[in-house]
């Protein structure tokens, strides 16, 4: 269930909804084992709507225990309201095609942070080439006569892959995802017309329309360069609530700042 916590959450699919509280009550009720299993969800409507029937009517005996009150009308199934459940599906559905590096990320491969999973995307582009090089390299005696050489990318991360791509359990689980996802290939947005190509970009405080692997993935696949520190050599400071030794030294070098809003506008991204 752990697994299944992390592929719904925030820097991984994100389907808004489906938090830890209802991927718990959906894995006891037998309903969800894989990842597969949440994009059927919709198909199999009465079953959900009973397993969530019993836990309304679990907390409300709770409330009655408590409050040493009894109810003067309990509702059946049939009789209590479900329209969350319409807005629970089409998130999910929202979802079917996923941004590469995050559907890698939800994966929840060992040492595959949001970072390293937004580096394998850039290198590998889809997520096919991904399975096909993670497979040839789990076969082979040595790893690194098949894993291509990529900076930020070691033995650990090598291994994990290796790991988890010669489980064959796991090719079952991952056939049945691709059969309900698709993730978007990782594509280079580079253009003429693009006003970050080429900047070196430094992101800093809370950012609140996006994840901070988000924003970075964002700019560089237009072609920005992020940085984790101000310099000389920073062309742009991203500045969100909290921002501070960045936006201080931001300020001292007169590098431009903007906020997380005028950045969308930047790059087209707004609304």
């Amino acid at each position: 269930v752990e697994g299944l916590r992390h592929f719904v959450s925030r820097g991984a699919m994100d389907i808004e909804g489906l938090g830890a509280e209802n991927i718990d009550l959906f894995f006891n009720s037998g309903l969800v084992k894989t990842a597969a299993d949440i994009f059927t969800l919709k198909d199999r409507r009465p079953a959900v709507t009973k397993a969530l029937a019993e836990r309304r009517e679990e907390q409300a005996r709770l409330r009655e225990q408590a409050s040493g009150k009894t109810r003067k009308n309990v509702r059946s199934v049939e009789e209590r309201n479900y329209e969350g459940l319409d807005k629970l599906f089409a998130a999910i559905d929202a979802r079917r095609e996923p941004e590469l590096d995050r559907f890698i990320f939800a994966l929840g491969i060992r040492h595959i942070g949001e970072t390293t999973a937004a580096v394998l995307a850039r290198q590998f582009s889809t997520i096919e080439e991904l399975i096909r090089v993670g497979k040839e390299t789990a076969k082979a005696e040595d790893p690194h006569s098949v894993f291509p050489s990529i900076n930020g990318i070691g033995d650990t991360v090598i291994n994990a892959l290796r790991d988890f791509f010669g489980n064959e359990r796991n090719d079952d689980v991952l056939d049945a995802l691709l059969a309900q996802v698709h993730p978007k290939p990782y594509v280079m947005e580079i253009s003429a017309g693009s006003e970050v190509s080429g900047k070196t970009v430094v992101f800093t405080g809370t950012l609140e329309k996006m994840t901070r692997s988000e924003a970075k993935a964002m700019a560089e696949r237009l072609g920005a360069k992020v940085a984790g520190s101000v310099s000389a050599k920073t062309d742009l400071v991203v500045a969100g609530p909290g921002a501070g030794s960045k936006l201080k030294v931001a300020s001292e070098l007169g590098i431009e700042v903007i906020d997380e809003d005028t950045w969308l506008q930047r790059i087209g991204r707004a609304g």
